[in-house]
């Protein structure tokens, strides 16, 4: 897409009832049919909905999903979008048909979620434990016989109740099975390690295959940038020699997939492996950035820096900042509840309605009867969270009173959407356009 040609608009599938015991909806709200939210013309800053309450910026959502599939087809990359960061089927779905290969999960819950929205090509990036889950793994294959499930191991112990479970299951279609190598998380440490859980998978006679191998780098970062560099660039070169290793066990007809690649680093990812899996002739490396569709005001807005400061972000084959091209999709919208001293402002937001793990909440616009106010000269900053509370640092002189709407900017996506039942999109103006529900149980 060009910059100037028009954003596809999102769309909701699954309807549901709105009421007032859910964040943002306006008190006496019952049993509103989602689709309709939009005659509702609710606005964050209006003083009717909810507060505190979640937004997706539509616009910025699409626009990060559109330029993020142009890398990839321009990388000759593919991408199952981590659905754990919203766990909203509806948004999931917008990746899948706008071109992304598959979608990726965290357990069998997530894809539990994912197959009752139709999407039935299926990363499971993680082990699924021992004898329990590989049962109930097996149960939920048994339920979706047609779909696509590749599933992470990083030890023989976690492929042999795999085996064990499918030997049980003789209708069940053969598991593919990922080989995962990893540091600083789960994942093999040697290749010695990566050849036994091989083994382990072809001794399930058939009832397993080897589909491939399978990294996180970002668990690898370390608190000294160059250390980091060093730590992935070796996980990534294990990564690509126990691919080759695979390649000579299967054979060349057998198709086989690599996969890493979060939001941070996977510049990296593409540089190391790309080349690699393109030359194979029946390989796709597919990466699993989530977050980057939401992007964010801090630790991935820090990411990107550190991304374009390697020169890593291209589009058109023109080297770009990936800093600026992607834009931060969500808000947090809080009420002034109190303004006890002249450099503090509390709001009515904390620990319980927003992410903090890497990160306070920035504040962006102050609204008053819906209108922005202009920024105060002196930055604000939130400079600590209660579980409902958020303490702003101001200058005396800003024109910040009771009553007034703060719009923030939040840091890391994963920890602040899971607060929500409800993710309200809304369009340039502001305005909610759709309600998207999530599913993180």
């Amino acid at each position: 897409m060009t910059e100037n040609s028009p954003v596809p608009a999102l769309s909701v599938r699954e309807n549901f009832r709105l009421d007032d015991r859910i964040r943002g909806v306006p008190p006496g709200t019952t049993g509103l049919d989602s689709s309709l939210v939009a005659a509702e013309h609710w606005h964050p800053a209006d003083g009717r909905m909810a507060l505190p309450v979640l937004t997706l910026d539509e616009a910025a959502f699409s626009a990060n999903r559109d330029l993020f599939l142009r890398y990839a087809r321009e990388h000759n990359v593919a991408i199952a979008p981590h659905a754990k960061t919203p766990m909203a089927p509806d948004l999931t779905r917008s990746l899948v048909e706008a071109g992304a290969w598959g979608t990726t999960v965290a357990d069998i819950r997530q894809a539990t979620v994912m197959l009752k929205a139709g999407l039935t090509r299926l990363i499971i990036a993680n082990e699924v434990g021992g004898a329990g889950g590989a049962n109930r793994l097996a149960v939920l294959a048994g339920a979706w016989p047609d779909a696509e499930l590749y599933v992470f191991a990083d030890s023989v112990d976690a492929v042999n109740p795999l085996a064990e479970a499918w030997r049980a299951n003789a209708a069940l279609p053969p598991l593919r099975v990922l080989v995962e190598l990893g540091a600083g998380r789960a994942g093999a440490r040697t290749t010695a390690q990566a050849e036994a859980i091989a083994d382990a998978i072809t001794a399930a006679g058939g009832r397993l295959l080897i589909a491939g191998v399978a990294t996180y780098e970002g668990a690898a970062a370390q608190p000294e940038p160059g250390r980091t560099d060093e730590v992935i660039s070796g996980l990534l070169a294990m990564t690509a020699d126990m691919f080759l290793r695979l390649r000579a066990r299967v054979g060349g007809d057998a198709p086989l997939i690599v996969t890493a690649g979060g939001s941070a680093f996977f510049d990296q990812v593409v540089a190391a492996l790309a080349p690699l899996v393109s030359s194979d002739g029946n390989a796709t490396l597919v990466l699993r950035s989530g977050a980057i569709f939401f992007h964010d005001h801090g630790t991935y807005d820090r990411s990107l820096g550190a991304l374009d400061a390697r020169k890593g972000f291209a589009i058109g084959g023109i080297s770009a900042s990936a800093r600026h091209s992607f834009r931060p999709a969500l808000r947090l919208w809080a009420e002034v509840l109190s303004r006890p001293e002249p450099g503090l402002v509390i709001c009515g937001m904390g620990m319980r309605d927003v992410s903090f793990d890497q990160g306070f909440p920035t504040p962006l616009t102050v609204f008053r009867a819906c209108k922005p106010l202009p920024m105060p000269a002196a930055r604000a900053e939130v400079v600590k969270l209660n579980d409902q509370h958020s303490f702003l640092s101001i200058a005396p002189s800003d024109d910040v009173a009771v009553g007034d709407v703060v719009e923030f900017g939040i840091s890391h996506p994963c920890t602040c959407l899971d607060r929500y039942r409800v993710i309200f999109g809304v369009d340039a103006t502001g305005h909610v356009r759709h309600a998207f529900p999530t599913w993180f149980g």
